[in-house]
């Protein structure tokens, strides 16, 4: 199988990494998440994720609650950071360790190295798999917009958003059987329609740098591997997309 990126940034919700609970981890998906991210790994790809919180924590949640918002999301920047840190075990644990680093970009020293771009780009040229945890370490800001901003950072040709459906629908499909999935969709269609699969801010900023977003089913076996081969699945966001 033809190797389509050399360097991609996974972006995998915290809520995938729940399963079927309705709160915290599920052991058996992030082994399943880390032995399929071993095989991209294994075919030479270089590859860096951005981890969310909301199976911990949810700043807007929170907020939404009576906390202050500004605190609420440190709190969720934090719940990255466990989730990141779950995720290095898994893959270092596995019958063929996969070196692994985590950087956060809230200095927490004892556990993680501080986010540099220089030091995260020469792990990936080590090829060791880089989790960038607690967001982009502003409040206010989603681990979309992280993702979006790390990928530019780290020059990686393209996102690939893991998330509980298999692509980016004109309409929530759990609540609309005839929603439509998009085969392919432009940036501004998502922007202007309020898609929300991603955020607008990084849509935007992946508009602005060329960088393409394949969004598709974390849930089926392989499908991580299908996407960075460069397989059809899921919805595909480009420069030059129709919409269909």
């Amino acid at each position: 199988m033809a190797i389509k990126y050399q360097r991609v940034l996974l972006k995998l919700s915290g809520e995938a990494l729940m399963g079927d609970r309705n709160f915290g981890i599920d052991p058996t998906i992030v082994q399943a998440i880390a032995q399929e991210v071993s095989q991209i790994v294994n075919n030479g790809i270089e590859v860096a994720i951005v981890v969310g919180g909301g199976n911990i924590f949810r700043g807007i949640s929170g907020a939404e609650k009576g906390m202050d918002r500004t605190t609420a999301d440190y709190i969720g920047m934090i719940a990255t950071v466990m989730n990141a840190l779950t995720l290095q075990d898994a893959l270092e644990r596995l019958d063929e360790p996969v070196p692994t680093r985590v950087l956060t970009a809230i200095a927490m020293q004892e556990v993680a190295e501080p986010y540099i771009r220089r030091r995260a780009i020469r792990h990936l040229e080590n090829k060791r798999v880089v989790i960038f945890g607690a967001g982009s370490g502003n409040p206010f800001f989603t681990t979309d917009t992280t993702a979006a901003l790390r990928a530019a950072e780290i020059d990686a040709e393209v996102i690939f958003k893991a998330t509980k459906v298999d692509g980016i629908y004109d309409s929530d499909p759990k609540k609309n059987p005839a929603a439509k999935r998009y085969e392919t969709l432009s940036y501004d269609h998502a922007i202007i329609h309020n898609l929300g699969v991603m955020d607008a801010t990084a849509f935007a900023l992946c508009r602005e740098n060329s960088i393409p977003i394949v969004v598709f089913d974390l849930g089926v076996p392989g499908n991580i591997l299908r996407a960075v081969m460069g397989e059809s699945i899921g919805t595909y966001v480009g420069v030059g997309c129709e919409v269909k």
